[in-house]
């Protein structure tokens, strides 16, 4: 079903989120549906599960597209484990003293970078950390643009986990519903955009370079997400 269901290729196209200012109030209440959408998809879940399955829970995560941090805390609840540190990486971070101060509450300190993530990774402020993360924030780069992101994450980290969004038909539809559940003409615009340049099959895995150097793996999760995991093989 998955081929058949899936849409054309992939089309990447600007989101009315990314043109709005951070306090906006059309911006404010689109990322209180995101974090809706994100518990639908069921993506901090997928996160967690795939960090679970990385040989070395990470004690020091790089975040890209942390935004306001609120999905990477409920990752870090469901991981359970004894915290460590953050880096939350973001063009516009918006993320409140209140999550921040939740993360540390259950062990995790926080360092809010704001940059752009191309120019960041070019010369980053930090040697090496356990693992880079993204959660629905690849599908917003062009395959040129994605290797170059992989290839700088993959001299940062042995671990690299994403989760995006699946691109076939069923979560092109869904994406008509949302007004159910009250989400603004921001949200409904980003969302079928959002699936329109998301992956399906192997598309990630194939812009990771050197992949001879990673065990890579690439599902669809659930009904509407696409999670990506790279492992640097241990010599």
């Amino acid at each position: 079903m998955g081929r058949v269901a899936k849409l054309n290729a992939r089309l990447v196209e600007p989101e009315l989120l990314d043109s709005l200012a951070p306090d906006d109030p059309s911006a404010v209440w689109s990322r209180r549906d995101l974090r809706r959408i994100n518990w639908w998809m069921g993506n901090e879940r997928h996160l967690a599960n795939a960090i679970r399955s990385l040989e070395r829970l990470p004690t020091t995560i790089l975040e890209m597209g942390a935004g306001d941090g609120t999905s990477m805390l409920r990752v870090a609840e469901r991981l359970g484990t004894k915290g460590g540190q953050f880096y939350l990486l973001d063009r516009e971070p918006v993320i409140q003293k209140e999550t921040i101060g939740q993360l540390s509450a259950i062990g995790w300190n926080v360092t809010v970078i704001k940059a752009d993530v191309h120019e960041w990774l070019s010369s980053p402020e930090i040697a090496k950390v356990d693992l880079v993360t993204a959660n629905l924030f690849l599908h917003h780069f062009q395959e040129a643009q994605l290797r170059d992101i992989f290839e700088k994450c993959g001299r940062l980290s042995g671990n690299f986990v994403s989760c995006e969004p699946r691109r076939w038909k069923p979560a092109a539809i869904a994406t008509k519903l949302l007004w159910l559940i009250g989400c603004n003409h921001v949200t409904r615009h980003d969302a079928i955009v959002s699936v329109r340049a998301g992956f399906a099959d192997r598309e990630l895995s194939e812009l990771w370079p050197g992949a001879e150097a990673f065990t890579l793996s690439e599902r669809p999760a659930g009904f509407a997400s696409q999670v990506f995991i790279a492992q640097k093989r241990i010599e």
